[in-house]
């Protein structure tokens, strides 16, 4: 790998983790990273607190922004060569089920992969075993995929 290769991929990774970062920090400011927050924005009928809404609302303000005036008019990204869009629009099976299964343990556990790596700084053995439970259940559905 020659040099200025080299500096490019360091700048990348930079550039992912101040991201992650940022992405991390704004999870603990909205308190999603807290399940019990989630678990109330969930219970409609008990003691519901919608203030999460407000924080996906932003979120999905900011990246309709980001992609309207930032992946639209540009041919590629600042810091790669191409942009890594979805290209499946078809509703299908396997999306229903993994929509299905992921709604089902955000809305059993209150907390979703990314507040749960986010919370592992905590050594909190219960976000340990989730993290643990969801990389075995992303190895399992990759083994399943492969196997079909």
């Amino acid at each position: 790998m020659n040099q200025q290769a080299n500096t490019h991929y360091r700048l990348q990774a930079l550039v992912a983790f101040i991201s992650g970062c940022l992405f991390g920090l704004g999870l603990i400011v909205a308190q999603m990273v807290d399940a019990n927050k989630v678990l109330n924005f969930l219970d409609f009928f008990g003691h519901w607190d919608p203030s999460l809404a407000l924080v996906m609302a932003a979120g999905l303000s900011v990246y309709s922004l980001g992609y309207v005036f930032g992946v639209k008019p540009k041919s590629k990204p600042l810091l790669d060569e191409q942009f890594f869009l979805p290209t499946k629009t078809i509703i299908d099976k396997k999306l229903l089920t993994g929509a299905s299964l992921f709604g089902l343990g955000w809305g059993l556990v209150g907390i979703c992969p990314g507040p749960a790596i986010v919370n592992l700084v905590t050594l909190n053995g219960q976000f340990i075993g989730f993290v643990i439970a969801m990389l075995l259940g992303m190895l399992t559905a990759k083994k399943l995929v492969k196997s079909t």
